[in-house]
């Protein structure tokens, strides 16, 4: 058995903020969607009503959440990253940290190696 003692707490913050800024551009359609739908909907109010509803606000708020949320997701990753290795590290000291079996596997070859090519004959000089 092995054991993890501790973490690298920038090493988790930098890997944790990368993962959760990735997550966040999975929501970015979904921002830009409500855009678009709030934008229908505000001009069928407007024609509905003949209120001056400004119609803009719908589509610049989603485009500004879409660039707006893997920013802020990142930022929260790296945050809540580094204060779960901090926990972890000082959890780690009193109970010893997680411990883990691990095998060691030969590492196999994914490109066939080539040969390496016979020089070629040099013709006699003239």
């Amino acid at each position: 058995m092995h054991r993890i003692k501790s973490v690298g707490v920038m090493s988790v913050a930098k890997v944790m903020g990368l993962i959760y800024g990735a997550l966040g551009l999975l929501i970015v359609p979904i921002f830009l969607v409500i855009g678009l739908a709030s934008s229908m909907a505000v001009r069928q109010a407007q024609a509905a009503t003949g209120t001056n509803i400004p119609v803009a606000m719908g589509p610049v708020f989603a485009v500004l959440m879409a660039i707006a949320a893997p920013i802020m997701y990142g930022l929260i990753g790296f945050i809540f990253g580094a204060v779960g290795a901090l926990i972890y590290n000082l959890i780690a000291g009193w109970v010893g940290g997680i411990e883990m079996e691990l095998e060691i596997t030969p590492i196999q070859q994914v490109l066939p190696v080539q040969p390496s090519m016979p020089p070629l004959p040099q013709s006699p000089p003239a």
